[in-house]
């Protein structure tokens, strides 16, 4: 029985969760709750706690983290500098000739505005709120509408250089080198963030690429679902080139340098980030946009999202040290190495519960909470770090996009109008989760789509 209290441990831990309380406090109270009890009954051993301050040093001293707040700040200050409104008006009209033209350029906006930020919560409710009732006032069906603003929202998981990567590359790192120790492989391989931004770039474009097939799909079979923009709107827009330029590249370049500067080895992350964030601000400077009253409410929500990522990263990890005090790191990996199927057997059922736990938990305390505990043992059964990665990102982004519970569904209904239903909305997503099924069937068989680009680029 005793072996089994750290299951009881993350019961307890999701038990609170649901009941409403703070995530980081949730954990780290669970888990020095049960450190207690197991210190007074003999079975923990309270030592593992003198780790903690340790830990939190470990966090304090991460320079990679640092991207965390600069790549929000970039996200952030972009739109509140109303950058993105002005890009997809600007994009609206450049493909509102054809069927389908307003729904791609909400798809790759979308594609920017995550590749920006990566906080899901943020770009599905900015794309509601700008894209939503233009959509619906153009005649969009509203399932359409609907489930390309929560497809597009979602795509923060994938497209680099998102603040999820980021997060998971250093998880992914930290599990990769404790499974070559584990091994006794003294002098470990590393994974940095580059890798995995290289390893999602492929699975991103190919996921954007085939949201576009869908709507013009739709465009083909059901025209008057996604009908084009009237020409008299589009004739009365005097240069549509010059506001191209002036809308579309600058944002472009701005994400570009910063991704192409990580890739190509000239900065870190946290080095880009500090470049994309000051990019922002000299952007929305020379729109016009840029005063203190937009200063204060971008540093108001970098803060927010901030202290949410790192306190929550705290919590985690005070519990991850109880889980392991009581074994359950060991009980982990002798149930996944007993399963029948072997590693692809221990893979499935991985992905099967990071599923789950995407209807209940925000893709921060996965990362920082069960990433931790399953990703040493599937490393050392020799699956690939990046291939590891990529997959579990696209498998928390169809978590995120799959009715009833799924995080995005309840982002775009808060601010979505009360003439769209819960139901349209569901229906509006299913066939975007069917082409995130099919990427990840695509990657399991292929995973030189999420490996080849690394190898490539850093041998």
């Amino acid at each position: 029985m005793i072996e089994y209290l750290s299951l009881f441990l993350f019961a307890g831990a999701i038990i609170v969760l649901l009941l409403g309380y703070s995530v980081a406090f949730s954990l780290a109270g669970t888990g020095l709750l049960f450190a207690a009890i197991g210190a007074a009954t003999g079975h923990f051993d309270s030592v593992f706690l003198e780790a903690i301050p340790n830990r939190l040093f470990g966090i304090m001293n991460n320079e990679v983290l640092i991207a965390v707040p600069l790549f929000v700040f970039m996200g952030v200050m972009l739109e509140k500098s109303r950058i993105a409104e002005e890009l997809l008006d600007t994009m609206a009209l450049l493909f509102g000739p054809m069927r389908g033209g307003l729904g791609i350029s909400v798809t790759l906006v979308g594609m920017l505005l995550a590749a920006s930020t990566g906080i899901v919560g943020a770009t599905v409710v900015t794309m509601g709120l700008l894209s939503l009732p233009t959509m619906l006032r153009r005649g969009y069906d509203p399932s359409v509408a609907t489930g390309t603003i929560c497809a597009s929202g979602t795509l923060g998981q994938i497209i680099p250089p998102s603040i999820v990567l980021v997060l998971l590359g250093d998880v992914i790192s930290s599990a990769y080198q404790q499974a070559q120790l584990d091994q006794g492989v003294f002098s470990p391989d590393t994974v940095t963030v580059g890798d995995l931004f290289l390893g999602a770039l492929i699975p991103g474009l190919l996921l954007v690429f085939a949201y576009i097939l869908y709507l013009v799909f739709k465009a083909i079979t059901k025209p008057e679902s996604v009908p084009a923009i009237p020409a008299e709107e589009r004739d009365a827009v005097e240069n549509l080139g010059g506001r191209v330029l002036h809308a579309l590249v600058p944002p472009v370049l701005l994400v570009g340098l910063v991704l192409g500067s990580i890739l190509g080895g000239l900065a870190t992350p946290t080095e880009a980030a500090s470049v994309g964030a000051v990019g922002a601000i000299v952007l929305s400077i020379v729109r016009k946009s840029f005063n203190l009253t937009v200063l204060r409410e971008v540093m108001r929500s970098t803060t927010q999202v901030s202290s949410m990522v790192f306190i929550i990263l705290v919590g985690a990890s005070i519990f991850s040290l109880v889980f392991r005090g009581y074994g359950g790191d060991d009980l982990v990996r002798d149930f996944l190495n007993d399963l029948p199927g072997g590693v692809m057997g221990a893979m499935i059922l991985v992905m099967l519960v990071i599923f789950l736990l995407g209807f209940f938990l925000d893709f921060i305390e996965i990362t920082f909470v069960v990433v931790p505990i399953v990703a040493p043992i599937l490393l050392s059964m020799g699956l690939d770090p990046v291939w590891l990665g990529v997959m579990l990102a696209l498998n928390l982004q169809t978590s995120f996009l799959t009715p009833p519970f799924g995080f995005a569904l309840f982002y775009l209904r808060g601010v979505a109008p009360d003439s769209i239903t819960t139901m349209q909305i569901y229906r509006g997503v299913i066939p975007f989760i069917v082409i995130q099924l099919v990427a990840l069937g695509l990657i399991a068989l292929l995973p030189e789509l999420a490996t080849w680009l690394p190898e490539l680029v850093y041998g």
